[in-house]
């Protein structure tokens, strides 16, 4: 029989339809490391790509600043620290200076991601704040259209002019942009308080094995069905279940890249009595099979 050969997919680093891209030149960095009102935190680089197929980059000696990245469609891959970190909808992942990294869109459902790199005096304190002590967790905000348009308002006046004070005015519309990530939670109290919707979710993760209704976990936060469902809803977006259903694949892809674990093994794990029903869920979430998946992605 025939042997298939699989190509290998063309790597992209930027070119993309619609992307957006600016890299502040040598001189005007020197010109803000120099300005006492940004010298704490400023961009050396920024940019959006929309839907960007095979887009990978691998910095086998990391970069001089932190990146950035925040994914609002289709899925993406951050190899670090000895993990494979998966960005989906709503994700969003800063990488740490100085070490080594890969990043790469996902093959079928490539994503859409917002991006900046940063430095300055402050950058490693703000970094801390992102990653809590866990420099490999990816963490999730609900979709708030004002972030892009300041997005695109920092990008706008990026365009038009690198004076000095416009310098000072990006540069400060920066870290308020960074703070509604990074901060969310603290200016968020009532959606991302420690409330019941939080330990929910901690939940949820604890007990991945499981089968859970709406009603079920409703009634282990001592809540009604409705009031836990809008209340889920609010602060993730997604309803409960499709939640739950989003954490059993990201740990099944866990599961398919570090173990020799076989398609079966890791539905009776994560609580799939149905293996074809884990399959159309599992393509539906990635874009993929779990089969395609392994063969592409086992190390």
């Amino acid at each position: 029989m025939e042997q298939k050969i699989i190509e290998p997919r063309k790597k992209i680093k930027e070119g993309f339809i619609g992307q957006k891209r600016i890299v502040l030149p040598p001189n005007i960095r020197k010109r803000i490391v120099n300005n006492p009102i940004v010298k704490t935190f400023y961009l050396t680089a920024i940019g959006h790509y929309p839907k960007a197929a095979n887009h990978d980059i691998e910095r086998k000696s990391g970069s001089k600043d932190y990146i950035f990245i925040y994914c609002t469609e289709g899925f993406g891959y951050i190899n670090i620290l000895g993990k494979k970190l998966l960005l989906s909808p709503n994700s969003y992942y800063i990488i740490p200076k100085n070490v080594s990294h890969r990043y790469q869109s996902h093959e079928t459902s490539p994503w859409s991601i917002f991006w900046a790199h940063f430095s300055g005096d402050i950058a490693e304190s703000i970094f801390n704040r992102f990653a809590e002590g866990n420099l490999t967790q990816v963490q999730e905000v609900p979709f708030v259209e004002s972030r892009i348009k300041q997005f695109n308002l920092i990008y706008t006046l990026l365009e038009q002019s690198v004076d000095e004070k416009d310098m000072e005015i990006i540069n400060i519309k920066l870290l308020n942009f960074m703070s509604s990530f990074i901060y969310y939670k603290e200016v968020n109290p009532d959606v991302y308080n420690s409330n019941s919707i939080s330990k929910s979710i901690l939940y949820m993760k604890k007990n991945l094995k499981e089968k859970f209704t709406v009603e079920d976990l409703a009634i282990q936060q001592n809540l009604s069905a409705s009031h836990y469902l809008r209340s889920f809803k609010q602060k993730t977006g997604s309803s409960p279940i499709n939640y739950f259903n989003q954490l059993k694949i990201q740990e099944s892809c866990q599961y398919l890249y570090f173990s020799d674990m076989s398609i079966k093994e890791i539905c009776a794990e994560l609580g799939f009595s149905d293996q074809y029903y884990f399959s159309r869920l599992f393509k539906l979430i990635t874009g993929t099979s779990p089969s395609r998946y392994k063969k592409l992605h086992k190390r």
